[in-house]
């Protein structure tokens, strides 16, 4: 192969991105089968000196399987990026598997890159369906398809409720027979011409087992979809051939069948082609290529490749550099080319034409299989072989209804027997079905009159169970407070306030108003009631259904559904209760810690419920959000507010904010509709799972943006109007695993078709979180312990909290009494009132006061005060002093109480007020910075009582006349001096460090004459 390597100069590469299936031969795009054509095709291109001149064409291969060899939807878009940004190719090749093709499309789509695939089965059937069609045209087949409409609509409602109480009384195993065998059988009652795509070991036994139910094999036809043939590989042909003793039935049967398959390439090029492919599996792969369809596949993938670089070599010729993915995608669209595989058509979107064929049991006698008729998919026609015919069991087409009728209501017909035991023979006994136990004592009876009597007594047992209405419960039955009764007969306008969501929290913009749920007893215990704000109820006839489907489904992963109240005006839902709250509150409570083994048994309990409710008969839920999931005593989490969409209703009285909060969770297709399903859809559910995915992982709130901060109104509209960059939450790689943001974007994506299915989420985080796995017990016990843990942090914290408030309020206590007798208070004593023998008391006040708030607002006059006494107090608490009180511009201090301190008393009285002193000369007043403060002190020294007075606001106060004496000294003062009286200089004299001068005899107030004198300053050591 590498001789057949481009003679010319090459001066730019090509580079071809190729995902595949490395090791996995069972895909017919597996890399042994494709490669070797994709190798051959890359050097005739660089061979051919008029393709893509100056140009070398190579690629780059990624595998696109996972661990155990299946192709991943995970992995192939991963390996799509990677070689994107790391080599940045003009084209993509492959995956080939149908859906991971359709991930890696989207991002090629983004990027404007081509992306070349063949296979993807799911695409095939989109091809088949045209042929499908001719195929009805050809034969007149008009009604009874498998994805028709019933003639009876009553009959299929009432085989699911069959199927349904029959399958709950089985095992696993049994479940597994009875759904493959009897819901095979009984759709046969509804239809004639049958679809079937299945292995091939399946469809054997359904045929058998169609046989052994004694239906005529000429009123029914089924299309059995083979696309690779893998049936029909024996030699001679005969899908229905195991060797056992089912053959001869199986045989018998097929004789119905149709099977319908690729058509083989009879052209010279495609024989060479895959002898040339098999010698180069053998020498690349050590691979060794079979004949089989599947060798389509490769010329698929050949036929493309050359096909893209034709149309690129016409886009290179028109201009310079490299072409935009997009012009060389539209050069391929409605073009022809003839290749390996024959003549290669592709339409105006992108998909070739392909050619189909039908295979037949041309002879009963052998069996064998033969092509009858082939589809050519760019006539779009299909063309019986010559000397070929379609073999009819009777020789003629069956009627799109039998002949006999589906009910068998044809005369003629009830003389034709056939019984009932032939159909029991095969699945488990009789008596494992009442209903087929009492079939087995009626005779020989058709086989349509046994279906007509099954159904007639499941519809009686349904009307039964519909007039019962084992759901209804009497307002009187419920228990709940004297209070909460009275509010509900008077309707008060707070009840109806809460009748929204059962649990959760919804925040309104005035502030953080939850709503809890409403409880009450019910038979002893307790539960969830939610009240429905109709004034009536019509109990319809859909209603009755809805209300039995409630009681019917059960989960331990579904809150269990009572019953309903429909008493006026107590109209309401009663449902199981759990009290832990909604899921909503437990990610907002920042007290409780959630590790990834708790979020993912929360998550995986999500998706537990919701798996099994989309596989109920309520289909859907709707109303998917985190205040909807709740949470049991045993940690269980469990989904409320489904089913009921008839009579559920929408809170009337809640803000708008409220309103749009609730639709964070709504996917942006239903956003956009006016009137949107009241149950919701499926894919509605999955991205509603996805938003509360993301409020586990992170526990920043429901929508949470890093960058944006939006209203929820915003965040509905710009979901709703879908532009792109669409609009979702915030995704933090460092908070979660990357495969867990993988999988929340993949649920909300935009394209709902494009988002997993519940199960196949199961699969997905089963496989996130092996290192989180554990046996029940082990969970168990480790939730406990983690509840534990959180109640002991949670009393730590609360006790932390305790203690910093009796911090704060001990703190203001002491800065309003004495720290002494603050502490004789708070023991619970009775202060006693206390003499002291000397202390020295300090008074100031502001001269000119008066007139300066005379002239100054009340705001300016606080201002000023709040500012000089704040100086103040910084001042003081450099000396041994406490201070009294402050009255207006008058501030009163002490010294040598409540704790005694000897003499120092005036020692510290005297250098307290030097330092008021000096910092009053440096005070601004605000608002007349150029007016200097005028501050008066006087000092005095005595004996004096001190003790708590009053109860309310209970005040340390000072009681004696040195306290008169002292305010005498400061209003007899001058401004910016400190006058001091004969008692305090003598206290001041023992210490023989401060300055005084004599002011000489003062005229006081009601004590006459008194010798005072000016305090000056405090003498420094080496003065």
């Amino acid at each position: 192969m590498r001789s057949r390597r481009p003679v010319h100069n090459h001066t730019d590469d090509i580079i071809l991105a190729v995902i595949l299936p490395q090791h996995n031969t069972s895909y017919p795009w597996a890399w042994p089968r494709v490669g070797p054509a994709l190798d051959r095709a890359i050097a005739r291109i660089n061979a051919d000196p008029t393709l893509l001149p100056r140009h070398h064409v190579r690629h780059i291969f990624a595998n696109s399987e996972n661990g155990d060899g299946i192709c991943s939807e995970s992995i192939a878009p991963l390996m799509a990026v990677d070689l994107k940004f790391e080599h940045n190719p003009w084209a993509f090749i492959g995956p080939g598997c149908d859906y991971t093709s359709s991930p890696v499309g989207l991002f090629t789509a983004h990027w404007g890159l081509p992306m070349i695939t063949a296979g993807a089965p799911a695409v095939a059937f989109v091809q088949m369906g045209v042929f499908g069609g001719n195929l009805w045209k050809l034969n007149d087949f008009r009604r009874k398809i498998i994805s028709g409409k019933s003639a009876n609509g009553s009959a299929k409602n009432a085989i699911f409720e069959f199927l349904s109480h029959i399958k709950a009384n089985m095992n696993d195993e049994e479940a597994k027979v009875f759904s493959c065998r009897y819901l095979f059988s009984l759709s046969l009652f509804l239809i004639t011409v049958v679809f079937v795509c299945c292995s091939p070991d399946i469809f054997r036994q359904l045929m058998v087992h169609f046989h052994r139910a004694g239906l005529p094999k000429e009123e029914y036809v089924f299309f059995y979809i083979d696309i690779f043939g893998r049936s029909l590989e024996s030699r001679p042909s005969q899908p229905w051939a195991r060797g056992d003793t089912d053959d001869v039935f199986a045989k018998e049967a097929f004789q119905s069948v149709k099977i319908l398959t690729y058509l083989e390439p009879q052209n010279l090029e495609y024989k060479e082609f895959v002898s040339d492919l098999k010698s180069d599996a053998k020498r690349m792969f050590n691979f060794t290529v079979e004949d089989s369809l599947m060798n389509i596949i490769s010329g698929g993938f050949y036929d493309g490749l050359m096909l893209y670089c034709s149309a690129l070599n016409d886009s290179l010729a028109e201009g310079h550099g490299r072409p935009s993915g997009e012009s060389v995608t539209k050069r391929m669209w409605n073009r022809t080319y003839y290749g390996v595989t024959g003549l290669v058509q592709i339409d105006e979107n992108g998909d070739r034409e392909t050619d189909f064929a039908l295979w037949d049991m041309t002879d009963t006698n052998s069996g064998n299989f033969q092509i009858v008729a082939v589809y050519n998919g760019t006539q779009k026609q299909m063309k019986i072989l010559p000397g070929m015919a379609i073999q009819w069991p009777g020789g003629n087409i069956p009627w799109d209804v039998p002949l006999c009728g589906f009910k068998n209501d044809n005369p003629a017909c009830r003389a034709r027997g056939y019984h009932t035991l032939v159909l029991q023979s095969n699945c488990l006994p009789a008596s494992h079905y009442p209903l087929l136990s009492l079939l087995k004592h009626l005779g020989t009876i058709t086989m349509h009159q046994m279906i007509s009597i099954v159904i007639f007594l499941i519809l009686l047992k349904l009307e039964k169970e519909l007039v019962a209405q084992l759901w209804r419960i009497a307002w009187e039955d419920i228990q709940m407070s004297n209070l909460e009764k009275a509010m509900r007969s008077t309707g008060s306008k707070l009840t109806l306030s809460l009748r929204g969501s059962n649990y959760g929290s919804l925040l309104t913009a005035d502030g953080n108003f939850q709503m809890f749920a409403k409880t009450g007893y019910f038979k002893g215990n307790i539960v969830a009631i939610k009240y429905i704000n109709r004034k009536r109820i019509e109990l319809t006839r859909k209603v009755l259904f809805e209300l039995k489907h409630m009681r019917d489904v059960q989960n331990e992963h579904l809150t269990r559904f009572i019953g309903a109240c429909m008493d006026p005006p107590n109209i309401c839902i009663v449902t199981e209760y759990c009290p832990r709250g909604s899921l909503q509150d437990i990610l907002e409570n920042e007290s409780i810690t959630l590790d990834w083994m708790f979020k993912y048994s929360l998550v995986s309990d999500i998706v537990k419920g919701m798996a099994f409710l989309h596989n109920s008969v309520i289909v859907s839920h709707g109303n998917l959000k985190s205040s909807n999931c709740v949470v049991d005593n045993r940690f269980v989490l469990k989904i409320t507010d489904y089913g009921l969409s008839s009579i559920r209703t929408e809170s009337d009285t809640e803000d708008a904010h409220s309103y749009y909060a609730r639709k964070l969770w709504m996917a942006p297709e239903l956003l956009r509709m006016e009137c949107f399903p009241p149950g919701g859809t499926q894919k509605g559910d999955i991205y509603s799972f996805g938003i509360i995915l993301q409020e586990v992982a992170l526990r920043r709130g429901v929508f949470y943006l890093e960058v944006d901060s939006l209203s929820p109104k915003e965040i509905v509209d710009r979901v709703a109007l879908g532009e792109w960059p669409y609009l979702r939450p915030s995704v933090n790689p460092q908070a979660h695993s990357e495969e867990l943001g993988q999988l929340m974007q993949r649920c909300w994506a935009e394209e709902p078709s494009d988002r997993p299915e519940f199960n196949h989420i199961s699969v997905l985080l089963r496989k996130q979180n092996r290192e989180h796995r554990s046996n029940i017990l082990d969970n168990l016990l480790s939730r406990m312990e983690q509840y534990a843990n959180n109640l002991e942090e949670l009393v730590e914290e609360r006790t932390q909290a305790y203690l910093e408030e009796k911090r704060k309020a001990e703190t203001l206590l002491y800065q309003i009494l004495p720290h002494s007798v603050a502490e004789q208070l708070k023991r619970g004593e009775t202060v006693q009132a206390e003499a002291f023998d000397s202390v020295t008391i300090y008074f100031s006040d502001i001269v000119g006061f008066t007139a300066l708030s005379a002239e100054s607002t009340p705001m300016q006059v606080v201002t000023l005060l709040n500012d000089l006494y704040t100086c103040f107090d910084a001042i003081i608490d450099n000396f041994d002093v406490y201070k009294v009180e402050t009255i207006g511009d008058a501030y009163m201090v002490v010294s040598g109480l409540p704790v005694r301190n000897g003499k120092l008393h005036g020692h510290e009285i005297a250098r307290m007020s030097l330092a008021l002193l000096e910092a009053v000369k440096s005070f601004k007043i605000r608002h007349r910075p150029d007016e200097q403060l005028k501050l008066r002190i006087g000092i005095h020294s005595g004996p004096v009582c001190a003790g708590v007075v009053g109860l309310k606001m209970p005040r340390y106060c000072l009681f004696g006349d040195t306290v008169n004496t002292s305010s005498r000294m400061e209003s007899n003062g001058e401004s910016l001096k400190i006058h001091v009286s004969s008692a305090t200089r003598d206290v001041l004299q023992e210490f023989n460090c401060f300055q005084l001068e004599l002011r000489g005899d003062v005229e006081m107030k009601g004590k006459g004459k008194m010798r005072t004198y000016w305090l000056l300053g405090e003498i420094e050591n080496g003065d």
